[in-house]
């Protein structure tokens, strides 16, 4: 069975997760539950990186080692992943020792190939974020940090060095020859210019003072005097993890996801590193752009960050599948910043989820409970309607399954998504055009919902099975489509419809989304099978209540 490795980065835990964490950790999950949908055997990767020296002096502040802080921060983060129903099969935290253990393991391979040596450093130093900078990048930020704008800090210091420089042509030649390996073309181009210049080996660790105070980190093998800098450490977790003899066969990942302001460690530092190492590269690394707010940068000052608590509230009101549709479909995976804004998720909560598929599954599934008895009626091998050949609906659901799975592959998963959306949508002009509901008042009281025999295009009663037999069907094929980003909400509908492809999907032979979805198979609605109109899906939302608070 091929196998699908996908990572976030793993979040700094100096403070509670926001938007931008659940959003990466969301379209993650999301990609691997479509992964998942295509009969891959995913594992899906997050988790906290802990070793950040504001660490100890953040929990020095609120009385606490840096292990409690760590500790408090990090079940933050693992609540609120659990609140977005996030499937990840680990959850990686640096201050694990089978992390630490690796870590020490992987340095000391570099050490006896000679890619990292000891040697002295002087540079731009941005404490905000704990990295190095170099005179060139220093200089166009203005000597300030381009991420928190406070002044950099020149510095020199004794360090061990990865020899970045040793593997910048074989990174081009890797970039040239795999043009998906950055994502999305603007973040492969920015790279690209950067490469421009002659790398500078980086260092991969810092001297211990004796004002350290607490012992954090990783200490280099054989030297306690240096400890491993935070993002050489931080990188090694997508190998630690998978650095087993159950997991060895997940390696290389097919994408590491992240934001964009990391982007040079994970696109230049960690695939050289990788080199060094020995190992195969990433398929992909995808880095996204960033949330504001009703048109405004989040920040603290501004007191506009979407945090744990917003999430909830959201949650609460919406349900956590109306948050997870808006940051799949709606989030930054372009090159420009996305707007989290109150109007625009109502907008599009009320226009894809209830009046989308919410409505859709509504109107057929009353429609069976009013016709048909509450069972699924008998299009007696009608595929299209003689009138209709535009809605030949085994081609139709085809190519929108093809479509999505094409999509996800290439990691567009709002593109995969907008396929069952538009599936949806066909299934409503379906409705509109065959106005079933006046098909049903052509029928005579008393008369069975079916004629005998063979399909009668003249019988009101068989067109009304299959005009309503089509639609359930498709909308079954595009609740799969839909299921990576509303889990949940899709199972309601599968458990009311008795069409949950959890209950009859043999992995052992392949089943996968193309089978799932194949009109009039294994899978598909049996005539007489029962369809429950159940509750509604998505409740229509008021674009004049205020946001949830």
């Amino acid at each position: 069975m091929a196998r699908a490795y996908i990572t976030t980065p793993i979040y700094y835990v100096n403070d509670r997760p926001h938007i931008g964490h659940c959003f990466t950790t969301t379209i993650a999950d999301a990609l691997a539950r479509f992964q998942r949908l295509f009969g891959r055997n995913v594992f899906l990767l997050t988790g906290t990186d802990e070793h950040a020296d504001k660490v100890v002096s953040t929990a020095r502040e609120h009385g606490m080692t840096a292990l409690q802080w760590a500790d408090r921060n990090a079940a933050a983060f693992q609540e609120a992943f659990a609140a977005l129903n996030i499937s990840n099969d680990d959850f990686i935290r640096t201050s694990q020792s089978r992390h630490k253990e690796k870590v020490v393991e992987y340095i000391r391979r570099l050490q006896s190939h000679g890619d990292v040596y000891k040697g002295d450093y002087t540079g731009w130093w941005d404490a905000s974020q704990e990295e190095y900078l170099t005179e060139t990048v220093a200089k166009e930020a203005g000597y300030v940090s381009p991420v928190s704008g406070k002044p950099l800090v020149k510095r020199t210091e004794q360090n061990y060095f990865f020899r970045l420089s040793a593997y910048q042509q074989r990174l081009l030649k890797h970039i040239d020859q795999n043009p998906d390996f950055i994502l999305p073309e603007s973040r492969r181009n920015e790279v690209l210019g950067r490469l421009r210049e002659d790398l500078q080996d980086v260092p991969v660790s810092r001297a211990v003072g004796a004002s350290d105070g607490e012992p954090w980190g990783i200490l280099m093998p054989d030297d306690p005097g240096h400890r491993i800098y935070v993002w050489i450490d931080a990188l090694f977790n997508y190998l630690s993890v998978v650095d087993t003899e159950k997991r060895r066969n997940y390696w290389p990942p097919a994408v590491h996801l992240l934001a964009k302001d990391i982007l040079w460690f994970h696109a230049v530092i960690w695939p050289c590193m990788l080199m060094a190492l020995g190992e195969p590269l990433p398929r992909t690394v995808y880095a996204h752009a960033y949330f504001v707010r009703d048109g405004r940068k989040m920040s603290k000052s501004l007191g506009n960050f979407v945090d744990l608590d917003v999430i909830r509230a959201y949650n609460a009101r919406y349900g956590r599948d109306a948050l997870r549709w808006f940051l799949c479909t709606c989030g930054p995976m372009g090159s420009a910043d996305a707007d989290f804004a109150h109007g625009k998720f109502v907008e599009v909560y009320n226009a894809e989820l209830a009046n989308g598929i919410g409505n859709a599954a509504s109107r057929v599934g009353n429609m069976i409970e009013k016709y048909f008895g509450g069972t699924a009626p008998d299009p007696k091998g009608q595929v299209a309607l003689h009138a209709m050949p535009e809605f030949g609906w085994p081609e139709v659901t085809a190519t929108a399954v093809r479509n999505a799975i094409s999509r996800a592959d290439q990691w567009d998963l709002a593109g995969a998504l907008r396929e069952g959306v538009e599936l949806v949508r066909r299934v409503d002009a379906y409705i509109n055009a065959t106005e079933p509901f006046k098909l049903a008042k052509k029928i005579p009281p008393g008369q069975p919902p079916q004629s005998d025999g063979p399909f009668n295009n003249d019988d009101p009663r068989d067109r009304l099975a299959a005009i309503l037999y089509h639609c359930a069907e498709a909308l079954r094929i595009a609740s799969l489509i839909l299921s990576p980003a509303v889990p949940d909400t899709m199972g309601r509908l599968w458990k009311a419809w008795n069409c949950d492809p959890a209950a009859s999907v043999d992995a052992v032979n392949g089943q996968t989304l193309a089978h799932m979805s194949q009109w009039g198979g294994h899978h598909s609605i049996k005539p007489g099978q029962k369809i429950a109109k159940g509750e509604p899906l998505f409740m229509r939302a008021d674009p004049a209540e205020p946001p949830p608070a």
